[in-house]
């Protein structure tokens, strides 16, 4: 019998997680929606957000509360970065079925990554891939990238943590009363040090939810060699667009140049399109 892992328990979970929901609806401008079916009967919304197909992606997990609707004022963002963007729920969020868990959190994320990358593929998107996670989502895509760290291009987190115990007694949970280790749980800190590919963390200077020192201790743990940690002075966990500006996507976007030779790429890029324009003068 498969053993049950106490987050897994129904206390656990509505505290863990806080889902909302939606019925699925037009995708807009250069966006179009993306359901996966994750196993039998359950399936994922996910919105893909295009700049050019020969440009690098991000596939985005979001932060508890959050559904991918949310994300459609901010892809824009990303586009005029010449990044395509996707973004993918959990189950129970948004348009998607199911019920949200700590089990499923994880293997529906690997499920997702191969079916999407899969989707790239063969719809001719460049093979530059970065996996981002946001807060909650920041578990989603450190398990993509200690899994398939050979396979992706960079690894991008915002407002993650490291250690689930101390996060989970801010929620309500004491889970060392419950004799729960670390291990046990998301386990973040440990699975980041499998991480070789370039990575970049964002967080808050003021976050209370999820603290600094959560990111300091996934900069110091991960294996790549090369690793940035920019802090927002002044954001609080919810407040890093908002502070930052379009800072914060250009610091993305310098990150995902640098990783992922995307300069390169935007030199050719312009290099044809001033050859396309002499040729119809």
């Amino acid at each position: 019998m498969k053993e049950v892992n106490i987050l897994d328990s129904p206390e656990a979970q509505q505290l863990l997680f806080h889902p909302r929901t939606t019925k699925e609806s037009p995708a807009p401008e250069h966006g179009q929606n993306l359901t996966v079916e994750v196993e039998k009967d359950i399936h994922i919304g996910c919105r893909l957000f295009t700049a050019d197909k020969s440009a690098p992606t991000i596939l985005f997990f979001h932060g508890n509360g959050e559904i991918v609707e949310d994300y459609d004022e901010i892809a824009p963002m990303y586009l005029q970065q010449n990044i395509n963007f996707l973004i993918a729920d959990f189950r129970g969020y948004g348009w998607s079925n199911g019920k949200p868990s700590f089990s499923s959190l994880l293997s529906d994320s690997l499920v997702l990554y191969t079916q999407l990358k899969k989707y790239l593929a063969d719809n001719q998107y460049s093979p530059a891939l970065f996996i981002m996670g946001r807060s909650l989502g920041s578990a989603s895509a450190i398990e993509i990238v200690s899994t398939y760290n050979d396979d992706i291009t960079g690894l991008i987190i915002e407002s993650g943590f490291a250690e689930t115990l101390p996060l989970a007694q801010t929620l309500g949970i004491d889970l060392s009363a419950m004799h729960i280790s670390e291990e046990q749980t998301f386990n973040n800190g440990q699975k980041i040090k499998k991480v070789t590919k370039p990575t970049f963390l964002l967080h808050g200077q003021l976050d209370e939810l999820i603290p600094l020192w959560q990111s300091e201790k996934l900069h110091a743990e991960c294996g790549a060699r090369s690793k940035e940690l920019q802090v927002v002075p002044g954001a609080d966990h919810n407040s890093l667009i908002a502070i930052g500006g379009m800072y914060y996507f250009q610091a993305i976007n310098q990150f995902i140049v640098k990783a992922s030779g995307a300069d390169d790429w935007r030199k050719r890029r312009r290099k044809f399109k001033t050859k396309t324009k002499k040729a119809s003068l």
